[in-house]
């Protein structure tokens, strides 16, 4: 098994976001601001590179009929770690999650790659493969995040970057600009990936 393929396969051919379009609360609730993309997408590959480490290393000695609470348990406990690390150290940041914070236990891209991957592949590979769908999150995230930011705010990271005499289109703050921002990015992607594969 080539880690290499393992890695980016979770970034282009299975992105959680862009592919197989699961996980997609958060992305429409948390990219209002690039700051919260790119700490939601820290925070997930975090959960997801973990999580996929601990279920293959105990995948030998979990109980079929019992894993999927098993493995929810394993992916609470890392989002504990996270959230008690933010509430104490980034209070701004753990607040404007929310309940999106917690809700990573039962997000369906952590939970698909510890039964679909973990569950099946030894600890190194799983890991690559939860850092993998970590990044493909992430960076799909960081680029809604900019546009949101960007076109319906005129900041990044908080600072003015458009001038005063450019229009916003606020509506890309709402939850329908979110929608129809990640329909034109997946649209997009799809795109560039098929033409890639041509």
């Amino acid at each position: 098994m080539k880690l290499g393929k393992v890695f980016t396969d979770g970034i282009f051919k299975n992105n959680p976001i862009l592919i197989q379009l699961i996980g997609l609360c958060s992305v429409l609730a948390v990219t209002t601001s690039v700051i919260n993309s790119l700490s939601m997408g820290a925070a997930v590959t975090f959960v997801a590179a973990m999580s996929n480490t601990v279920v293959s290393a105990i995948r030998k000695i979990t109980p079929n009929k019992i894993r999927i609470p098993i493995f929810i348990v394993v992916i609470a406990t890392f989002v504990t770690i996270v959230q008690m690390i933010l509430n104490a150290y980034a209070l701004d940041i753990y607040n404007a999650l929310g309940i999106f914070l917690p809700l990573i236990v039962v997000n369906c891209l952590i939970l698909g790659r510890a039964e679909g991957f973990a569950y099946k592949n030894k600890i190194l590979p799983s890991l690559i493969d939860g850092i993998g769908a970590g990044v493909g999150y992430t960076l799909a995230v960081f680029v809604m995040g900019l546009i949101r930011e960007l076109f319906g705010n005129g900041s990044l990271f908080g600072m003015q970057i458009l001038p005063d005499v450019i229009p916003r289109i606020g509506v890309l703050l709402a939850p329908a600009g979110a929608f129809v921002t990640l329909g034109f990015f997946i649209a997009v992607f799809k795109s560039i990936v098929n033409k890639k594969m041509a």
